[in-house]
């Protein structure tokens, strides 16, 4: 082969020139940028220099770094995306290999045709501190293959099927791409110069939760599913009944829709219930959050005024206006105020001290104010805008009419009235930003010791010594000096957890009145008793008895509940079915529908592909299909053409001419689903019906339950009962007292007291860890092994070794399976739309965060940096890419089966469009070809890796 002449700069595969012999070294020469653009795109005002010399091939490798890597995930991908569709094959457990039995023999691991899988399976599920005590045959092959296969061959309907997404295939999108991103980052290459894609410049904020916390609870400027609404305000209405006017509260709303001037809505809280009825009336089916309970307490709070001639007698919020006092604006007080019961004396004294304290005009004085029912309010803002959140409720005739029906002018002190209550809104939010500064300040005092622990956790076997050290000392004072400093960390953090829940949001007095309640209707002492005394282990044994017993052969009580359940759904479907074929009026049409779902696998695959190769509906692929008897007749065929083209015209056009039309194709559609789901049932009832399904639940019982309830009893765990039922009331004294007395201005006795709070408990909840870990026979010291077998694996990859993307790419070079140079620009072109695409992601999340108004400012929670992804083998950007596949389905496909079909039609197909406005301009993957045949090759070696 010929030499290249010295000093002649050669072509590498990714566009750059590399030296030839006696040149300057890759490392040694500066790379020409220019070059380095024609074939691998390369942003230069985002990579280091150290990044722009690893684009080179390194010595000796035909591949760069970045191509090795892109190419590994093409091939990965397409191995994964192979392995997890063959999941549906009945076949697929047999060629697994041990410990499930095959038709062909034993399956080594260098044969088995689904070898991430079976990798998976085997080191980490297989293991797993439970299920390494089942047998092989008599639980794996005999049992959980033989329900698994049966499952399989039944068939339950797909989303094609069904003309909607289910769960499973989202599940299974989910499941690929976990898969994928463990292979990914777990398996590294030979080289050891692998490389991905970065942007130094583009670090996308990570807001916490309590950061979204503080930008719901604005006041205004925050718009959800189009509509911005604050409570802004209360008043009060009469009302005449029999004989005299009544009295009652109405909530102000403040309504603003872009573009539109905002405008005021007054409603009471009846009419609150009212639109939840609605709701319930209008979508039905839909989970509702439920409304907080009336309370009709009020909360006084100290504002700087401005001296005048207000009426104040007239007010609705009750002003007293006194001497100097301490500073109260930054404090607690400020934030949450005291709460007390309406009542004509408290108004009274209020109005008094009013009177008997005038004024002097243009003179600035504290007042204090009780705002009527403010608690009231800001959960019911709460409420409305966890409604909004929800696409199909925001635009509901209910919402809409409840948010814009018969607007209200406001008068000078309803005005005031909202004015203030805006004041204690932006106090409430000054406050809770002071506490979570204060405690990320005390959180960032550990940060040397943090880190110290986080480099013991992360390191070889850290979670074992952790759990190791807490089973061998008794308190926390004994621990280690990084676990204490960790223990103090964690104060903070359940101290900021606590307040952010109970404390600072604008449902946070529902929540803590819904706590109480269940607090105090907790038997905790007999339930102590029962748990103490009792054999949890032989109740539930009598209980799977008494249900899984089959008496002289015959059905057992368990089944006969599941079965006389499924027997109800099949008979409802019955019903609706014959309705639909009264409509259609049509026996023909209707059976050859009720075929196809009875028909072979392979009949249904044939007859999907037609409808998608030739861009038609389903239900025309199979009315008019000659593999489904029997043949339709011209004018049955003409019938559905024309139904099949208003159906079309109906749904985009809403034409109502043509509407009549479309509903008999709206009808085949129906009854096409209720025949699917028919079958679904009868597949289910004949599964539960199988002896081998009552065998295997009694074995997954017996397995996962009975270790934990010995572990239970020995360990004394009913004795965390009373110590829960301490902290409970100790945690509802602690946050009653921040909400109803003056505390000083300075908030760090407020955080003080969280923090107190946890550190009163936590020597319980350490008692409670250490002793099940001691009397555990071991199992969690299994766990942490399990746990950490899966970090050793993403961390340093299979113990088979690495893959050899060079040797690979060279040898089927040489083999001339591929063609080098097509080969070559294929995986540039990947890493360009990859670059692309990470990119464009990037810019749609800064311009969702700046429409939000979370762009700037955005801080993680106290302490919440202290590990990072690639503490645990998984690189950022490889976790960041996660959801970038995802398919853009709303969840709300469930919602429309009671909408009118056409309805559901058209609103599937607006999802579908804004979807693809949303993802307009996104970069669209390059085709590929010449590179996918290196996967027969790529196949073996993952193999060998993997056997390992």
């Amino acid at each position: 082969m010929t030499e290249p002449a010295r000093g002649i700069p050669v072509k590498a595969l990714d566009g750059s020139k590399q030296p030839a012999d006696g040149g300057l070294s890759s490392a040694d020469r500066p790379v020409d940028s220019v070059s380095l653009k024609e074939d691998l795109p390369i942003r230069t005002e985002n990579l280091s220099a150290a990044s722009f010399k690893k684009v080179s091939n390194p010595s000796g490798q035909i591949l760069t770094g970045r191509q090795e890597h892109y190419l590994k995930r093409e091939l990965i991908s397409q191995q994964v995306t192979f392995e997890i569709s063959e999941l549906a094959s009945t076949t697929a457990l047999q060629r697994f290999g041990a410990p499930f039995r095959s038709d062909y023999g034993e399956v080594a691991p260098v044969d088995s045709d689904l070898p991430i899988l079976r990798y998976i399976f085997v080191h980490h599920v297989r293991n797993f501190p439970f299920l390494d005590q089942a047998r092989e045959k008599e639980f794996w092959q005999d049992k959980l293959q033989v329900f698994l296969e049966s499952f399989a061959n039944k068939h339950i309907s797909s989303s094609e099927d069904r003309l909607e997404e289910t769960k499973r295939r989202k599940l299974a999108i989910k499941a690929q791409k976990l898969v994928e991103l463990m292979m990914v980052s777990g398996i590294p290459t030979a080289s050891g110069y692998e490389e991905r894609i970065r942007f130094s410049e583009l670090e996308v904020v990570d807001r916490g939760a309590n950061d979204q916390g503080l930008l719901v609870n604005i006041p205004e400027g925050h718009a959800i599913n189009g509509w911005d609404v604050n409570i802004a305000g209360v008043r009060t209405t009469s009302v005449k009944r029999t004989v005299r006017y009544h009295q009652h509260a109405e909530f102000v709303l403040r309504v603003k829709r872009a573009g539109e001037p905002d405008f005021y809505v007054g409603r009471r809280y009846g009419e609150f219930v009212r639109l939840h009825k609605r709701l319930r009336t209008e979508l039905p089916g839909k989970l509702l959050p439920p409304l907080p309970r009336k309370n009709k307490s009020s909360t006084s709070s100290t504002f700087l005024g401005f001296g005048g001639d207000d009426d104040d007698a007239s007010s609705m919020s009750s002003v007293s206006t006194s001497g100097p006092q301490g500073d109260e604006s930054g404090s607690l007080r400020g934030l949450v105020g005291k709460n007390h019961r309406h009542s004509a004396s408290v108004a009274s004294l209020a109005s008094a001290q009013s009177g008997r304290s005038p004024r002097m005009s243009g003179e600035y004085q504290r007042e204090t104010v009780l705002l009527y029912r403010e608690d009231q309010r800001v959960s019911l803002r709460a409420f409305l805008r966890t409604f909004l959140q929800k696409q199909q409720i925001a635009e509901s005739k209910a919402m809409s009419e409840f948010l814009t029906g018969h607007p209200i002018k406001l008068n000078q002190e309803e005005m005031r009235d909202i004015e203030r209550r805006r004041e204690m809104d932006k106090k409430r939010i000054e406050e809770q930003q002071k506490f979570y500064e204060i405690a990320r300040q005390r959180a960032k005092e550990l940060d040397v010791y943090m880190e110290k622990f986080r480099r013991d956790i992360v390191e070889s076997n850290g979670l074992t010594k952790l759990f190791a050290e807490i089973r061998q000392k008794e308190k926390i004072e004994d621990l280690s000096l990084e676990y204490k400093k960790f223990a103090e960390w964690l104060r903070i953090e359940v101290a900021a957890t606590v307040y952010h829940l109970f404390l600072a949001e604008d449902n946070s007095p529902e929540l803590l009145a819904q706590a109480k309640r269940v607090h105090s209707m907790l038997p905790y002492t007999a339930l102590k008793q029962v748990i103490r005394f009792a054999n949890p282990a032989l109740v539930m044994t009598g209980v799977l008895d008494l249900f899984l017993a089959q008496p002289f052969g015959a059905r057992s009580l368990a089944q006969r509940v599941f079965s006389f359940a499924l027997n109800d759904g099949i008979k409802s479907f019955e019903k609706s079915i014959a309705a639909l074929k009264l409509k259609i009026n049509d026996d023909v049409l209707c059976d050859k529908l009720k075929q196809f779902t009875d028909s072979e696998e392979s009949t249904k695959n044939t007859i999907r592909n037609e409808a998608v190769v030739e861009d038609i509906d389903l239900i025309v692929a199979i009315l008019r299909s000659e593999m489904i008897a029997p043949e339709l007749t011209p004018e049955q065929i003409g019938k559905v053409f024309n139904a099949y083209v208003a159906w079309n015209s109906a749904v985009e056009n809403v034409d109502k001419e043509m509407k009549q039309g479309a509903q008999l194709f709206a009808y085949f559609k129906q009854i096409l689903k209720m025949y699917t789901r028919q079958r679904d049932k009868a597949m289910m009832l004949s599964v539960i019906e199988e002896p081998v399904t009552l065998q295997l639940f009694r074995d997954l019982f017996t397995i996962f339950y009975e270790p934990l309830i010995r572990v239970y009893k020995s360990a004394n765990v009913y004795n965390s009962v009373t110590d829960f039922s301490d902290f409970a009331d100790d945690m509802f004294t602690v946050v009653e007292k921040a909400q109803h007395q003056d505390v000083s201005a300075d908030p760090n006795q407020t955080v003080q007291s969280f923090i107190d709070l946890c550190a009163r408990h936590e020597h319980n909840f350490y008692k409670f860890v250490h002793e099940v870990h001691v009397h555990d026979n071991g199992l969690f010291g299994q766990l942490m092994g399990w746990l950490e077998g899966i970090l050793e694996f993403l961390r340093h990859g299979p113990m088979g070794g690495k893959l050899d993307m060079n040797a690979l790419f060279q040898g089927a070079v040489d083999m001339s399976q591929i063609d080098k140079d097509v080969a070559i620009k294929e995986i540039n072109d990947l890493i360009k739309w990859q670059e692309e695409r990470k990119k464009w992601h990037q810019d749609k999340t800064r311009q969702k965060m700046a429409a939000d108004g979370s762009l700037q400012g955005g801080e993680s929670a106290p302490g919440s940096a202290s590990f990072k992804s690639s503490d645990f083998g998984l690189n950022e950007s490889d976790l960041q890419e996660l959801d970038y596949d995802e398919s853009g389905s709303e969840d709300e496909s469930s919602n429309d089966e009671d909408l009118d079909p056409i309805a559901a039609e058209r609103k599937r197909r607006a999802r579908k469009q804004d979807y693809l406005r949303r993802s307009a301009g996104e970069p669209q993957k390059p085709p590929v070809k010449e590179v996918l045949k290196l996967q027969p090759s790529f196949l073996a070696m993952l193999r060998m890796v993997l056997a390992g």
